[in-house]
């Protein structure tokens, strides 16, 4: 079942750890490590998932990374024409997961769609209550045993994140303005 739980104090304890592991592991291959997704954002509820976000300056070999990664415990999971821009790994390899990794190249759309949304609702309180709302309503409906179910509930965002991101990117580029952290 998707559970969105009470925001959780530990969550950026729980990304610094694990970032420095990710750092380990990929050593100079990761050149932007950040803590994206709803446990990103301070007071947010959220299913009690890590979500990390690696740049990287090309997603080609991406055995290259899944080898480091799984020696983390992580287990890359396909998603299709998506792998191509944004590959995902998670861990532990089976549901329920405590840690996604998301691999996007430097500098590109991806990155700044997930830095950029993250921020946003830092930023703006009631657009995170909303964004709460919607997730508690879309949990309900998907039951998250599966990966499509657990893929049909991302989906079911996208609207309310185009909308956000609508907003959030003429605001100017995070990637540009030096406010990202590593």
């Amino acid at each position: 079942m998707i559970e969105i739980v009470p925001y959780d104090f530990t969550w950026p304890a729980r990304f610094d750890a694990e970032a420095a592991s990710v750092r380990a592991a990929l050593g100079r291959l990761a050149l932007r490590i950040e803590h994206v997704g709803s446990t990103a954002v301070p007071g947010l509820a959220a299913k009690p998932v890590i979500d990390i976000q690696v740049s990287v300056a090309t997603l080609e070999p991406l055995a290259l990374y899944g080898e480091s990664l799984a020696e983390l415990g992580y287990r890359h999971v396909p998603l299709g024409p998506f792998d191509l821009e944004y590959p995902f790994f998670q861990k532990p390899g089976t549901w329920p997961s405590t840690h996604h990794i998301h691999l996007c190249v430097f500098g590109e759309e991806q990155e700044r769609r997930h830095v950029a949304f993250r921020d946003y609702l830092r930023g703006h309180p009631a657009v995170g209550a909303e964004y709460v709302r919607l997730k508690r309503m879309l949990a309900s409906l998907h039951d998250g045993a599966t990966l499509e179910s657990q893929e049909r509930y991302s989906l079911s965002k996208t609207d309310f994140v185009d909308a956000v991101l609508q907003r959030a990117l003429p605001a100017g580029n995070p990637l540009a303005s030096g406010h990202l952290s590593s």
